[in-house]
C-alpha cells in the first residue's frame, strides 16, 4: 500500500532539514535532498511502528529534561 505525505523542507548551512506536515513530530535531515527523502521514509516507518514484529517488548525510559 502506498501512502502519500507532504514534507516541508529547507536548507540550513550544512544539511537539508524536513518534517512531515501530517506528522510534525517526525523530523530528520540529510546532506542532500535525496538523502533527506530517504531518511524521512525511514523515520516515518520507525515512528509509525509499521516494522515492529508482532512479538515485541516495551520498556519505559526516564529522561532528565
Amino acid at each position: 500500500m502506498e501512502t502519500k505525505l507532504k514534507m516541508i523542507y529547507w536548507k540550513s548551512e550544512k544539511f537539508w532539514l524536513g518534517k512531515l506536515l501530517e506528522h510534525p513530530e517526525i523530523m530528520t535531515q540529510g546532506e542532500t535532498l535525496e538523502e533527506l527523502e530517504e531518511n524521512m521514509k525511514d523515520a516515518y516507518l520507525l515512528m509509525t511502528m509499521e516494522d515492529v514484529p508482532e512479538h515485541h517488548e516495551i520498556r519505559e525510559l526516564a529522561l532528565n529534561v
